[in-house]
């Protein structure tokens, strides 16, 4: 038995989508194309500085001294791999899930241990086919150093882990399965663009909406006082333009759940209208009390 010390390393952890199913329709076949695929995936990995720690049934779990090679090395795999299974039947495709994970581990020998494989293998298995998913501690370190996007996907609860870990999905191209092509190959490359960032800063894109937002609900409102009639009309379509400009910050926003923000603010707009227009009334209690149920329903929902 070797030495055992710790040490911080990204670990790459993938496993097949489906193996069992594969294997119950050809076994030999499943076993031919995983063996191609790890040999694909195993020769990336050395190309970017990893090392192949261990293999199993259908998974494999590797470390890389570098984040940033790691998350490039996971992009390369499912790029490499989408081409193959392109020239394959759908029912035959070998789909691979991939986590990523940068934390301290035990080193024994050869071998890895530790909370903080437990949490790149959990990682893992929330991938869909295809996929990547990362923890936020890989995220901080790769968010503008390589073209890919990132949707935040919440905490991600974890055996043995009291706080959830929170998770992101890294996002190749359009998301989809088909062969990669030689310009998408080259955008693997690290160039600092991602789709979203933790601190959600709005783009050039997002400032002129809202400039243009802020403007047309100054112009409404000075109309409304310059022919003032007793009544603050304006409220309406200002209320309208605030909901609007919520809901394209929520887009481009990574502190929360989007789906679960939009529903928030969807609700916010409904209380300001009772209340613009009350006669004694709460009426928006029920529309409200609806949208929190879809929001704790969603939220029980969450991986």
């Amino acid at each position: 038995m070797g030495e055992t010390r710790r040490k911080l390393t990204t670990i790459f952890c993938a496993d097949v989508q489906d193996y069992t199913r594969l294997m119950g329709a050809d076994e030999e076949g499943t076993l031919a194309t995983l063996k191609r695929c790890r040999e694909a995936m195993g020769r990336l990995i050395e190309s970017h500085g990893g090392r192949v720690v261990n293999t199993w049934g259908d998974g494999l779990i590797a470390e890389f001294p570098s984040v940033v090679e790691a998350v490039r090395a996971a992009v390369d795999t499912q790029n490499e791999l989408a081409g193959f299974n392109a020239r394959r039947p759908d029912d035959g495709r070998m789909l691979f899930r991939i986590g990523l994970n940068l934390g301290d581990v035990i080193v024994e020998g050869d071998d890895i241990y530790g909370d903080g494989v437990n949490i790149a293998a959990r990682l893992q298995a929330s991938a869909p086919p295809g996929g990547i998913v990362i923890s936020s501690t890989v995220y901080d370190q790769v968010r503008n150093k390589v073209a890919v996007g990132f949707e935040f996907l919440g905490p991600l609860m974890v055996k043995n882990v009291e706080e959830g870990v929170p998770s992101y999905a890294v996002r190749i191209g359009d998301g989809s399965n088909e062969a990669p092509s030689a310009e998408r190959s080259a955008a693997a490359r690290p160039s600092p663009a991602p789709a979203v960032t933790e601190e959600a800063r709005p783009g050039p894109g997002g400032r002129r909406l809202f400039a243009v937002l802020g403007v047309i609900a100054a112009v409404l409102i000075g109309i409304n006082l310059l022919s003032w009639q007793g009544v603050f009309w304006a409220r309406f379509p200002v209320l309208a333009l605030a909901v609007v400009a919520a809901l394209a910050w929520n887009r481009g926003q990574a502190l929360f759940d989007r789906k679960l923000a939009a529903l928030a603010i969807v609700a916010l707009g409904i209380i300001g209208i009772n209340i613009f227009t009350w006669e004694g009334r709460f009426w928006a209690l029920w529309p409200v009390l609806g949208l929190a149920a879809v929001l704790g329903l969603r939220w029980s929902m969450r991986r």
